[in-house]
């Protein structure tokens, strides 16, 4: 079992700060395994007894963060030119091996799910799950939404030959730059913008407001993040 700080573990949990959780170390407020620590160095693991003020810490393996993500910021652990979507997490939310679970363009805003569990990330992301995932997209000029709509639902054929499954269009604005909602059961290449491509059209605004039955945060302004609850996980999955 992998040992990582004590104070970064707790804060992980997301109920503490990780300056909070410093101070509370400090004070003999944190003990490991029945004996109270002074150091927030001092590494431990999810096996380790914890107890925060009086209250054994219910630890989670993983971590399921939900992220406002931003324009200009890349969907990827680590990026040599760019800040990553991982670079901009509070350091409380912070742990090793975080990656975005499916890729959002650099100009592309919304819920981006950040977790370090491989096999959730996998379930989420195949196709054959048919998890949803909702967009809002502006397009520079107007289409027939008629023949949009049988289009999508029919399975749109890409430039490159490309067939896609069924997806749902609805119209929101009618106006000079129509906008819709988008609804997608898998997560290839620039799929949105080349879906609107294939029609016409060019997308000049997107943004994921669902994955599965779980809807993006209207309290989390773009940059921010927060921790999921197991409840919201559920929702993801079971829609």
């Amino acid at each position: 079992m992998k040992k990582e700080r004590i104070d970064k573990l707790i804060a992980s949990q997301g109920l503490l700060s990780r300056n909070d959780v410093k101070t509370m170390i400090k004070r003999g407020e944190v003990s490991v395994n029945g004996v109270v620590i002074k150091d927030s160095s001092v590494k431990v693991s999810y096996e380790d007894d914890i107890v925060v003020n009086g209250k054994p810490l219910k630890q989670t393996e993983f971590t399921y963060i939900m992220l406002n993500k931003p324009k200009g910021v890349v969907s990827a652990s680590e990026d040599k030119r760019d800040k990553t979507v991982v670079d901009i997490l509070p350091d409380e939310l912070k742990r090793k091996n975080l990656f975005p679970a499916g890729r959002l363009d650099k100009d592309t805003t919304g819920f981006c799910l950040i977790t370090d569990d491989g096999d959730f990330a996998h379930r989420i992301l195949s196709p054959s799950r048919h998890v949803d995932k909702t967009y809002i997209a502006t397009v520079d000029k107007k289409i027939n939404f008629a023949n949009a709509r049988k289009a999508f639902k029919d399975g749109i054929v890409l430039a490159d030959g490309t067939v896609l499954l069924s997806a749902d269009l609805e119209l929101l604005s009618d106006d000079d730059n129509q906008s819709f909602k988008v609804v997608i059961k898998e997560g290839k290449y620039h799929q949105v913008k080349r879906m609107f491509a294939s029609l016409g059209t060019t997308v000049i605004e997107l943004k994921r407001i669902s994955i599965g039955g779980l809807a993006l945060d209207d309290n989390l302004e773009e940059g921010e993040a927060r921790l999921l609850t197991a409840e919201e996980l559920s929702k993801i999955e079971n829609r």
